[in-house]
Formats: structure tokens, C-alpha cells, sequence
């Protein structure tokens, strides 16, 4: 073989390699996109694509070694029971009853066994399991905490229960086959 195809070989190889090593990347990234949603591109836009990919990666490896269950069907209905006594009380004390849903919401996690440091790594570790449900998270968490600053509006509360609603169904309306009313 002369030096000329050696590297025409070489290259072609390197180009081989190059190729499948795309396909594979677009492949990853595309089940990533689908499994996560929306929560992949708000990852990507704040990480950038590749960067994305190993975070998402990483959450899902996180949470393989976790021990998170379903509620069992007597602690979805008393999770609802309490959501709508929460939810109740909202025309009298939004402020205090969006406190407690956020309390109520962490609580309910906890039983299905998400580990709950800091908000961030609860969020992080909700969007592997419940991709939809996480931004609703993110949202209602962050009214809250403007509301313990005095910063939120009624209507901001209104929004945030509106948001904790749409949580407390995702992990808990599976388990009983109901959503739950609103009043």
C-alpha cells in the first residue's frame, strides 16, 4: 500500500468514525427531547445542546439508583382530601394557603420517596419522572418564595395554586383514576 491510500484510508475511517459518532448523538439527543420536553429545552437554552444531554443524562442515573413509588391509593386520597381543605381555604388566606400547598406538594413527594434537599434538586429530579409537571413546580415554588418576600399578588397566588393543583393531580391522580375538582 503506498503512503496516498494509506491516508486516504486513514481519513476514510476517521470519517466513518465521525459519522456514526453523529448519528449517535442525534439519536441521544432525540430520546432525551422526548422523554424530557419541554424540560430539555429549557436546559439547552440555558446549557447549550451538549451540555443538556449530560445533565439530563445525569438525572436520569441519579435517579435509577432512587427508590421512588407510586402512593398507594389510601395516601392519594388523603393527599387529595388535604389539597382540597387547602384549596378551600384559599378565598380566606391565599398567602397562608399557598404556603401549605407548597408545604403539601413537598410532603407528597417525600411519600413517594423524592429526596428533598433544596428546591433545584427536587425539581431536577421531578423532571426525570414527570417532565410535564416540573415547570408547574418551578412556577408555583417561585410564587411562593415571592410570597414569603410580601412580593405576590392575589392574583400571583391564584396562579401558583393554580400550578400546585396541576402537581398534586400528576402525583397523585394515577394512583386513583380521578382528578381532582376544583371548587
Amino acid at each position: 500500500m503506498t503512503t496516498t491510500e494509506v491516508i486516504v484510508l486513514c481519513l476514510a475511517i476517521m470519517m466513518a468514525v465521525f459519522v456514526a459518532w453523529m448519528v449517535i448523538e442525534r439519536r441521544r439527543t432525540a430520546r432525551l427531547r422526548e422523554r424530557f420536553g419541554p424540560e430539555f429545552e429549557r436546559v439547552a437554552g440555558t446549557e447549550g445542546m451538549r451540555r443538556a444531554s449530560a445533565i439530563l443524562e445525569a438525572r436520569e442515573k441519579r435517579m435509577a439508583h432512587l427508590n421512588i413509588r407510586p402512593l398507594g391509593r389510601t395516601e392519594s386520597i388523603r393527599y387529595i382530601e388535604e389539597w382540597r381543605l387547602v384549596q378551600g381555604r384559599f378565598v380566606d388566606d391565599p398567602l397562608g394557603a399557598t404556603a401549605q400547598a407548597d408545604r403539601l406538594v413537598e410532603e407528597a413527594l417525600r411519600a413517594r420517596g423524592f429526596p428533598m434537599s433544596d428546591f433545584v434538586q427536587q425539581a431536577a429530579d421531578l423532571s426525570v419522572d414527570h417532565p410535564d409537571l416540573v415547570e408547574n413546580y418551578r412556577v408555583a415554588h417561585d410564587i411562593a418564595q415571592m410570597a414569603q418576600r410580601g412580593q405576590a399578588s392575589t392574583e400571583e397566588l391564584r396562579r401558583a395554586m393554580q400550578h400546585y393543583r396541576a402537581v398534586m393531580e400528576g402525583i397523585t391522580e394515577k394512583e386513583v383514576h380521578e382528578p381532582i375538582p376544583t371548587r
